[in-house]
């Protein structure tokens, strides 16, 4: 087709010449054709046109069969360009297969290495899991020995404080013993010297003593056995002393202005070797009681019965034993006194009255 229509373009071209040479009959049948085809209606009822007009047309089909040409030479050049560019997309399709391929067979070698690799690597996992339940085990123990530990610390940080603080105080008692100690070593020193001196009085007071009991004794004979026509008579209680039982009795009724308190009447008796009377019985009690004569001036006799500590006790230490000889309940700062038919009465010891003194009888 595109061979025709060159040809066809050479035949207009050599239509233009007005001195062409002869065409041979094959072109005057394709001029003629050509003539043909293009007219129109009006030039084929009305004959050929003008040379002029004729002429332009030439020139019109010329530009048109040139552009024609032109645009099928662009397609052919396109159609070789596509057929160019197929070609190489095919060539680079093939050669992308054969990379493909060629990558293909690496991953192939390298999935191959990887899941040997993986197996390797699945084996040493389960390895270092056995190795980390392991070591979890033996952490959790550790855990649990150091929470002991820890909890074994802190009880021996309390004890360690503790013991801190105990001997912070054995040391304050040690320095306190030592202060002591020096205080006792210096008292004993100074004991040791009163000791030295009180030896010498007790020596001093032994001679003092034994002239004492020589003139006790010496008093004691005078006073228990007086001389009578050159020869002694011993008596059980010496003069001025009644005797009953085992023990000797003197009554001191004084007067209102010589009466004494409790203490002070004790310290008379004292005075004279004895102590105030201690009834232990009630034989002793009656005659006590006879013995504590009423007088002017004279409320009762001081006997040795005294309340101490809510009790009543004798001059010896000892307890009342029967409590319904003093009808009183036995109340501080209070004492006994005896009346003749009256018995006991409990009345303050700052009270004054007459006494009652008692010492044992000489055995003869």
């Amino acid at each position: 087709m595109a061979e025709e229509e060159v040809h066809y373009s050479s035949v207009i071209f050599k239509a233009k010449e007005q001195s062409r040479p002869e065409a041979t009959k094959e072109e005057e049948t394709v001029y003629t054709e050509v003539r043909v085809r293009n007219k129109t209606p009006e030039e084929t009822t009305a004959g050929l046109l003008p040379d002029k007009e004729a002429e332009g047309r030439h020139r019109y089909y010329r530009k048109l069969a040139c552009c024609f040409g032109i645009l099928c030479v662009i397609l052919l050049f396109g159609v070789i360009g596509v057929c160019v560019y197929f070609v190489l997309i095919h060539q680079s399709d093939v050669d992308k297969l054969n990379h493909l391929k060629a990558n293909q067979s690496a991953l192939q070698a390298e999935n191959l290495n990887l899941t040997n690799l993986n197996f390797n690597l699945s084996s040493d996992y389960n390895t270092v899991k056995k190795e980390r339940d392991n070591l979890t085990m033996r952490l959790e123990n550790l855990t649990q020995t150091l929470t002991v530990s820890e909890s074994k610390i802190k009880n021996l940080t309390g004890d360690k404080q503790e013991l801190t603080m105990k001997n912070q105080n054995l040391t304050m008692k040690n320095q306190n013993l030592t202060n002591k100690n020096e205080e006792l070593t210096k008292q004993n020193e100074e004991l040791e010297t009163k000791t030295n001196n009180l030896t010498d009085q007790i020596k001093t007071m032994e001679e003092t003593w034994n002239k004492d009991n020589i003139s006790r004794s010496q008093w004691s004979i005078d006073n228990y056995c007086p001389k009578e026509n050159e020869a002694r008579k011993c008596e059980p209680c010496q003069k001025g002393w009644s005797p009953f039982q085992s023990s000797c009795y003197v009554y001191n009724n004084a007067e209102p202005s010589n009466q004494k308190t409790w203490e002070e009447a004790r310290r008379d008796c004292r005075g004279k070797i004895s102590d105030l009377t201690a009834v232990a019985d009630k034989t002793e009690k009656s005659h006590v009681s006879s013995i504590s004569f009423p007088g002017s001036g004279i409320n009762g006799y001081w006997i040795g019965l005294k309340a101490v500590e809510g009790k009543w006790r004798l001059t010896d230490g000892s307890e009342l034993t029967n409590n319904t000889w003093v009808n009183q309940p036995a109340n501080e700062n209070q004492c006994v006194i005896s009346v003749k038919d009256q018995g006991w009465k409990a009345v303050s010891c700052g009270d004054r009255n007459a006494w009652i003194c008692e010492k044992k009888a000489l055995s003869v």
